[in-house]
């Protein structure tokens, strides 16, 4: 009897995750509560897989052995609500597709900020050294795609919270945890601590042959390391104390204690640049040693890497002034480690859907290295209350290209306009990748 697999949500993540569990035989069904993407539709059809779109058929769902949910549906949603209350089985994607990887492997990287970044410099530093490995998760391919189209022996995988919450035997044999902030409290009942909870679950099933790598100067990782049965090696990574083993930075130095070789290099040769950058380095540098990769070629690719689309990425310089695509700061973290970096007076474009920001966290970044606000999003009164004491200048834009206008108006020789809005970019834009892309195209139409 072949098993009855019912993906929810029909999205990169969900349409991968079908391909793979109809490979393996499986008489899957796919469910999608809105409309199908025309290439995920086009992918099911071509794979033959049955599904629905535009809402979902609850008979059918339940008839499920075991249900994989996409991870953007939330626990509260009514048919996930359903499917528990009968006791199906619901898992993540990740846990899916780390099932049929056979002898494969994983470098799995969580945090709140700075985890794209750092899986992208694993992933560029593991393939320069000559890894059979590929990028998957959040970013990239669906792992599940990946495993069923392409399998390699190395998945260097991007995964949030929400893919860790379904998962039950998944188990990285390289877990790095880069730092934790209040960050998606609407789906953990406004509880830090269930969020918390949530991102050390990548180290739950990892045993004493594995690595957990970390960031000792993060507070809540530090303040919460001791309640969880971590039995995998421990390898910190500081600014603030020597380690024996995994990095720190000292005087300008990276020093790497991993694997079989110890690695020094100036942090002034790294092509990433910015305090948070220099974290998103160690990390990546130390699990790049641990899975073997020699020292002179992790230099190589610290040294050549070139930043992430939408991550602080540099558009252009437009008479002596800078413009730089950082529209994938969804949260006032992320602008904070934007803003932390920046060494020229700014002009800072902010603005979006809200989800509960606390402004008063960028407050002195702000104060000290700000010259104008943009705004740009349909309600702007939180951001006005926030800075209105701050900042001389401070104006309301509603399009990608109204906001450029007004920053390059307000910017002499000299300046950065910094799109980090703090905030989703629901209201004006599609994603947070259409956001970025209407930003680079209304800054090369100056």
């Amino acid at each position: 009897m072949s098993k009855k697999t019912v993906i929810l949500g029909g999205g990169e993540s969900g349409v991968g995750a079908a391909i793979l569990a109809k490979k393996q035989g499986d008489e899957v069904f796919l469910s999608d509560g809105g409309a199908l993407k025309d290439v995920y539709r086009n992918d099911l059809q071509k794979h033959q897989i049955p599904f629905e779109e535009g809402g979902h058929t609850e008979q059918k769902v339940l008839e499920a052995d075991e249900v994989m949910k996409s991870p953007g549906i939330p626990d509260k949603s009514p048919m996930v609500k359903a499917i528990r209350s009968k006791g199906i089985p619901v898992i993540s994607e990740i846990e899916l597709a780390w099932r049929y990887i056979g002898n494969g492997r994983v470098i799995g990287i969580t945090g709140s900020n700075g985890k794209s970044t750092t899986t992208a410099l694993t992933y560029h530093i593991c393939r320069h050294g000559g890894l059979d490995c590929a990028l998957v998760g959040n970013i990239g391919y669906s792992f599940a795609r990946q495993v069923a189209e392409d399998p390699k022996e190395w998945y260097v995988c991007e995964i949030s919270s929400f893919q860790l919450d379904d998962i039950h035997q998944f188990r990285p044999e390289v877990a790095i945890l880069t730092n934790i902030t209040e960050d998606h409290l609407d789906r953990y009942d406004y509880r830090f601590e269930n969020y918390i909870a949530s991102k050390f679950r990548i180290t739950m099933n990892q045993t004493e042959s594995d690595y957990f790598i970390y960031c000792e100067d993060d507070p809540v990782i530090k303040k919460n390391l001791a309640q969880f049965k971590i039995h995998s090696n421990p390898l910190p990574f500081s600014m603030q104390q020597e380690t024996n083993k995994g990095g720190f930075i000292r005087n300008g130095q990276m020093n790497i204690n991993a694997g079989s070789e110890k690695l020094q290099m100036s942090i002034y040769d790294f092509a990433l640049k910015g305090i948070h950058n220099q974290y998103n380095t160690m990390a990546a540098g130390i699990a790049s040693a641990t899975v073997g990769i020699r020292k002179e070629k992790i230099r190589e690719a610290i040294q050549s890497f070139e930043a992430l689309e939408h991550r602080m990425e540099y558009v252009s310089t437009v008479r002596g002034v800078e413009f730089i695509n950082d529209s994938k700061a969804t949260n006032v973290n992320s602008t904070w480690y934007a803003l932390e970096s920046m060494e020229k007076p700014t002009i800072l474009i902010l603005g979006g859907v809200d989800k509960g920001n606390d402004y008063s966290l960028i407050r002195d970044l702000v104060k000290d290295k700000v010259k104008a606000i943009v705004c740009m999003g349909v309600d702007n009164r939180k951001i006005h209350e926030a800075f209105q004491h701050d900042v001389p200048l401070m104006v309301n834009t509603a399009s990608a290209e109204e906001a450029v206008k007004a920053a390059f108006h307000f910017a002499t020789k000299g300046d950065v306009v910094l799109l980090s809005p703090a905030c989703a970019s629901f209201d004006l834009f599609k994603n947070y990748e259409d956001r970025g892309r209407q930003f680079k195209e209304a800054v090369r139409d100056l």
